[in-house]
């Protein structure tokens, strides 16, 4: 017999090697769980039994799914989005599962299993679209925007079926009055918790939070969040809906964020355990045996919901690309659909055997929906006519505020490192082109005579309308390691000889980004780590002019750009032989007979001398940082980088040999 000790190293060791796989796929991990749930499960290799104990640790992880959905719902939220939230995800719920549960009637099902599917089919994968939504930077898209309006309501929608079902699984007996009883008992729950444990939230935390420990703290949230679904399963509904009640009184408090990052490690790993579950029901055989009706549910149910949702986006205002967007985005079964449908299989509501059928289809569709996201774009302009014109007109806008602009710098992101960085070169006169995804920031800021335009940053049309060929900088300050590889893609076909200034996080990524080409690659850490480092020092004692120096050596051995500078007779003027020796920078230009002309710089042999080459100037064009396979030219001015000693064998080898 399988002891609870090996069940665990069981579910350890796949989600481990899942989660690793489907990572080096981008693919979302819950997939895997899916799949190895399948694999370990009792339908296949047995190693994972099929327990009333394991399903009961799963539900767990819904009731921290819910919690954490109950964390963004707050009221100013959804009376901004009131319109898209329940006009446009109301609809798309509601037809959804009208047309389900009537295809269910018709095909002989019980009405049960009707109202099960239908809501179940409604639902679409909030975990892999906003993910994939945030990773493409498309949450602030009029398509994201719309996306994610329908996918709180499917959340919210979630709360009266988790109601429902278990009340189904009661009889048919009274049924009506059972509903009403389930609904009632749920009603003054709610209105007792939001109105009374709101004050009595906030309050309690104020204690905990005074105390000021973090063990306690994150205590405290696993008390409130199963505390609550306790309470709720005590009143005859689910965890789940106690979990979510519960994430909805804290989003009103101040902790919110803290408490969605100390509860987001439990909320993973069980839910990790709740797919690897709802894996374990899957009988390949069942579904093989079924696989024709399978992938034709698969086919129907995808195609229905996309032309239902487009056509619901174009009847609220979206453009056609908008609307293709957004019905591919939303398509997919989603999470919650397995909660509902493993809800039923528990309860005995709807046939086995037809269990399985639904549940390899929306794990089917579940598994097309990154290629369907990913691919949005591509299709959008296949499918509608309008859409290149739409994109015609919004590279239109970009290239007018360019058009006249030569030299200038473009920036990506006008965020507030964006806004900074703008304002700062137009103290300077710098004439500078941004780009945002942001509509507010791009109304805002356009409306006040700044130069930024509304486009997706990273699409090779809009660099090239923003003047990328004529630009002097390219500077990207949104922090997205995938974007900034395609950006820097673009900017080496486009304009290789253009400075590429990257901002990240950290180092993690620091030798992909110079290798693809960046010029300079800034981390947050890296630079606020010197501020506080100097803050320090000053207040420490030490002197102001001390600290400066120390802070351009850091820098200087962190960015080669910054490393040294051209000397002149007033640089020289008092200084003492240890700083005449210092490293700086010098300009060698090549004439006709120089002997580095032909030459790669790797030929040279100057690292050797103790030399680098900064720099190298060729017609109007700057190359920071060439690599050793750059060719030298007639006309190439040389900056080079060393001691004055080595900086003058360095000048007679390039001229003479």
């Amino acid at each position: 017999m399988t002891t609870t000790l090996e069940l665990v190293l069981i579910f350890l060791a796949s989600a481990v090697l899942v989660v690793v796989l489907f990572r080096s796929l981008h693919l979302p991990p819950l997939l895997g769980y899916l799949l190895a749930g399948i694999v370990i499960g009792p339908h296949a290799l047995g190693w994972f039994p099929d327990s009333s104990e394991g399903h009961y640790l799963a539900e767990f992880g819904v009731v921290f799914l819910m919690f954490s959905i109950g964390l963004e719902f707050s009221l100013p939220k959804l009376f901004q989005m009131r319109r898209t939230v329940f006009g446009l995800g109301g609809l798309q719920v509601g037809l959804t599962f009208a047309a389900v549960f009537g295809a269910s009637a018709a095909a002989g099902l019980p009405w049960q299993a009707g109202l099960v599917l239908g809501g179940a089919l409604a639902m679409s994968s909030t975990a892999i679209v906003v993910r994939m939504l945030a990773e493409r930077m498309q949450i602030e898209s009029p398509h994201g925007r719309q996306t994610v309006g329908v996918l709180l309501f499917q959340d919210l929608a979630v709360v009266p079926l988790l109601i429902l079902i278990p009340a189904l699984a009661q009889g048919e007996n009274d049924l009506a009055e059972k509903l009403a009883f389930a609904f009632a008992k749920a009603a003054v729950v709610l209105v007792v918790l939001l109105f009374l444990g709101q004050k009595l939230m906030r309050g309690w935390f104020h204690i905990i939070a005074r105390r000021r420990s973090h063990e306690l703290f994150v205590l405290n949230v696993l008390l409130i969040t199963l505390g609550l679904a306790y309470l709720t399963e005590l009143a005859g509904l689910s965890l789940a809906l106690g979990a979510f009640l519960g994430g909805m009184l804290i989003a009103e408090t101040e902790y919110r964020h803290r408490v969605e990052d100390d509860i987001k490690p439990f909320r993973d790993v069980l839910l990790g355990l709740f797919f690897v579950t709802v894996g374990m029901q899957l009988d390949a055989r069942v579904v093989w045996a079924n696989l024709e009706l399978v992938i034709a549910l698969v086919v129907v149910a995808v195609l229905f919901k996309f032309a239902l949702v487009a056509g619901l986006s174009r009847l609220f205002g979206g453009t056609p690309g908008t609307a293709i967007r957004t019905g591919l985005s939303l398509a997919q079964a989603g999470e919650f659909g397995l909660v509902l449908v493993s809800l039923a299989s528990g309860l005995r509501v709807i046939d086995p055997e037809l269990i399985q059928v639904v549940s390899a289809a929306m794990l089917l569709s579940m598994l097309a929906a990154p290629f369907l996201i990913h691919h949005s774009d591509r299709l959008a302009l296949r499918l509608a006519g309008s859409e290149w014109m739409m994109r015609s007109l919004e590279l239109h806008r970009i290239a007018a505020r360019s058009i006249a602009t030569e030299g200038h710098v473009i920036i990506l992101g006008y965020g507030r490192t964006g806004q900074h960085l703008a304002h700062l070169f137009e103290s300077d006169d710098v004439r500078y082109v941004a780009l945002d995804l942001d509509p507010e920031h791009v109304h805002e800021a356009a409306a006040a005579g700044e130069s930024v335009v509304y486009a997706d940053a990273s699409r090779r049309e809009a660099l090239i309308a923003a003047g990328i060929t004529r630009a002097k900088a390219l500077v990207l300050t949104f922090i997205d390691t995938p974007a900034a590889l395609r950006v820097l893609h673009y900017a080496h076909e486009l304009n290789p000889a253009m400075p590429v200034i990257v901002r990240t996080r950290d180092d993690g990524d620091l030798d992909r980004l110079l290798a693809a080409g960046a010029t300079e690659v800034v981390p947050d850490t890296f630079e606020s780590s010197l501020m506080l480092a100097s803050h320090a020092l000053v207040w420490l004692g030490v002197p102001l002019k001390r600290v400066l120096r120390r802070i351009q050596d850091v820098r200087s051995h962190r960015y080669g750009v910054l490393r040294g500078f051209f000397h002149g007779q007033s640089d020289e003027a008092g200084k003492g032989d240890e700083e005449a020796r210092e490293v700086r920078l010098h300009s060698v230009a090549l004439e006709a007979g120089s002997n580095a002309i032909g030459k790669r710089i790797g030929e040279l042999g100057l690292e050797a001398l103790g030399v680098t080459v900064s720099a190298v100037k060729r017609r109007e064009a700057r190359m920071i940082a060439p690599n050793r396979e750059t060719l030298l030219g007639i006309g190439d001015v040389v900056v080079l980088l060393g001691e004055p000693a080595e900086l003058a064998a360095a000048e007679i080898r390039l001229l003479q040999g």
